[in-house]
């Protein structure tokens, strides 16, 4: 019993100290629970105010930036409004830079350089200002490559900036200054191209497409099966290619070093790559910014073709330029340039002429000079717009306003100065030989040469007619009706000659003894004078100018024959009046029919109006009675 009391007493001790244990463990696992529970909630507070923290650092340093970029660019007279504030835009580096002319190393000025993430300002110091600039020159980082320059005592420590359409030279204070500048000019191209391949490639990701609300069309599910296949085969464009994202960089780079097969070339190769794949939203907006590039290159080119550019080298120089254009799918832009260019070189080429010397002189080098260039650049055109024929109908209306700028010129000198018609005809004579050597290519311009020198031509024709008749009038008013006495056998001679040159071989049946001529010396000059007139007219003569030729003939003509008919019903003397009726069967059988007879040589067709006054034994009806000359 004593036993069982004592293992009693035992249990009862232990249960208490096992209980006094318990609550002793649990007082201190709640004490340790409470203290876990405190400290996760100081923990939590504190992350909640590491992160406030860090958001109102970040803002900091943003705001920071954008204050010292503000403070900085207040400096800067005339870039608020060309330098637009956005909250990605920072200053990276700036620095003071000295500009030098490219061609001929000169000290242009100084300026102020501003780098910010995504373009580079160039201010120039304002003079008196310590401290302040003014606007100059914004480029993007896109179209901007940096080149070094390498020393060449004393010029060193320059880099080059390369940017549509030019290009800048600019020295840094030493060659640890130039070094920063060259790195950290690539280290934000760098970053700038690394940021906009990132925004490329998670605008490429595949985005899943909502779930559509569920109908009970039953039809439906037919319909959303054949939508469905397009989008299965759906490819996505791999834009992530080295050379893809550096092109836009690549083509600055052959733009700004006038490499512009090289621009072409890789506009042909990214075209050939993205052909036959599906338009995505990052295509259209690599398309954007190569079009962008194409719209450089092609003002570029139209900048090399345009007149204000050399215009040495002849047509070939150009067809770099217009190549390349064609190429890029802008032949009509390419054949207008082309076609302006030459006509401006054209032009020049024939103010440069001098007017020296004699008129056909001048006209010989100036026919020369403009045929030649026309076929020049007619065989060039071929050669350049082989495959475009809808572009021959631009050379022709090319080559007409080319011709009227050469017959301008042309009239100027030979009409406008009042040349006479021999001088006139040989000129003519030497254009129209000219423009028959554009028959080489296929090309028939004579009929515009005439259509455009008609107007001058008719004009000095009757010009040189009114010249004639008042000669011969003025000769018939002195006309004393006596045989000419040329005194020496050589002057008979000289007579003869021309005569046979007139074409009238019958000439010696009216020479008589010693140096005598049985012919009035009015008489004789008419003939010469209407032949000479009827040879250079001949040499002007194109079928426009037909009946303003047979016209001024018969009105010449008839001055004569009136005058020797009413000589024959005035004159009362037997011996004069046989002599004038000798001098009227001189015109009548033997100067109208060489009249005729040459006028048909020289035409082709003979003309009804010289017939009529051959066979007519008088060209005019006058009264009897009267004695006043209607002449």
């Amino acid at each position: 019993q004593e036993h069982r009391q004592r293992i009693q007493a035992l249990s009862e001790e232990t249960a208490q100290s096992l209980k006094r244990n318990v609550y002793q463990n649990y007082r201190q696992f709640i004490e340790t629970a409470r203290e876990i529970s405190y400290l996760e909630s100081e923990m939590y507070q504190l992350s909640h105010i590491l992160t406030e923290q860090k958001g109102i650092m970040e803002a900091v340093t943003e705001e920071g930036r954008q204050r010292t970029l503000t403070t900085l660019l207040e400096k800067v007279e005339g870039c608020r409004d060309l330098l637009p504030e956005s909250p990605g835009k920072y200053l990276v580096y700036n620095g003071d830079l000295v500009e030098y002319d490219a061609d001929h190393m000169a000290q242009i000025q100084r300026v102020h350089a501003f780098l910010m993430n995504d373009c580079l300002l160039v201010a120039t110091a304002l003079p008196n200002r310590r401290g302040a600039y003014r606007y100059d020159a914004l480029y993007p980082l896109d179209g901007l490559a940096v080149v070094n320059v390498k020393d060449n005592p004393p010029m060193k420590d320059m880099f080059k900036l390369l940017m549509f359409p030019e290009s800048r030279i600019f020295q840094a204070e030493n060659a640890k200054i130039k070094k920063e500048w060259l790195e950290v000019l690539e280290e934000t191209k760098r970053n700038r191209v690394l940021s906009e391949k990132r925004r490329l490639e998670q605008e490429a990701l595949p985005r899943p497409a909502p779930t559509p609300p569920e109908s009970t069309n039953p039809f439906e599910e037919d319909e959303d099966e054949e939508e469905e296949e397009p989008s299965a085969e759906e490819e996505v464009v791999d834009l992530s290619l080295e050379w893809i994202q550096e092109l836009p960089e690549d083509l600055d780079v052959c733009i700004a070093q006038r490499d512009f097969e090289g621009a072409v070339d890789l506009m042909d190769k990214l075209n050939e790559y993205l052909r036959d794949k599906p338009v995505s939203q990052p295509v259209k907006e690599l398309r954007a910014k190569v079009d962008e590039r194409v719209r450089q290159l092609t003002d570029v080119l139209v900048f090399e073709l345009s007149p204000d550019r050399s215009l040495r080298g002849g047509p070939r120089a150009t067809r770099r330029a217009v190549s390349q254009l064609i190429r890029l799918g802008q032949s009509t832009k390419a054949c207008e340039l082309f076609l302006k260019n030459r006509a401006a070189a054209v032009q020049t080429a024939i103010r440069q002429l001098r007017i020296e010397g004699a008129t056909l002189l001048y006209i010989h080098k100036l026919c020369h000079v403009f045929f030649t260039s026309l076929l020049e650049t007619a065989r060039e055109f071929e050669t350049d717009f082989a495959g475009n024929n809808g572009c021959y109908s631009a050379f022709v209306v090319w080559a007409r306003s080319s011709m009227k700028m050469f017959v301008d010129a042309f009239s100027k000198q030979v009409f406008d100065s009042k040349e006479s018609l021999s001088t006139a005809a040989e000129c003519v004579k030497v254009a129209k030989e000219h423009c028959k050597q554009l028959s080489e290519i296929g090309l028939d311009l004579t009929f515009i040469i005439h259509a455009l020198l008609v107007k001058d031509i008719k004009g000095a024709l009757q010009s040189y007619k009114d010249i004639i008749i008042e000669a011969t009038k003025h000769r018939n008013s002195e006309e004393m009706w006596r045989r000419m006495n040329l005194m020496t056998p050589e002057a008979l001679g000289k007579l003869r000659e021309e005569m046979r040159s007139c074409g009238v071989g019958s000439f010696d049946q009216y020479t008589g003894d010693d140096c005598w001529v049985n012919l009035s010396y009015t008489v004789v000059a008419f003939t010469k004078q209407t032949m000479a007139f009827l040879e250079e007219a001949l040499k002007l003569y194109f079928p426009e100018l037909h009946m303003v030729l047979l016209e001024s003939l018969v009105e010449i003509i008839l001055v004569a024959v009136q005058h020797v008919d009413y000589s024959l019903r005035c004159e009362q003397d037997p011996e004069k009046k046989a002599f004038i009726r000798q001098n009227a069967s001189f015109l009548y059988e033997t100067v109208l029919p060489v009249v005729e007879k040459r006028f048909e040589e020289g035409v082709g067709k003979p003309a009804k109006q010289l017939q009529d006054l051959r066979n007519a034994s008088r060209l005019m009806r006058v009264n009897p009675e009267s004695t006043t000359s209607v002449v």
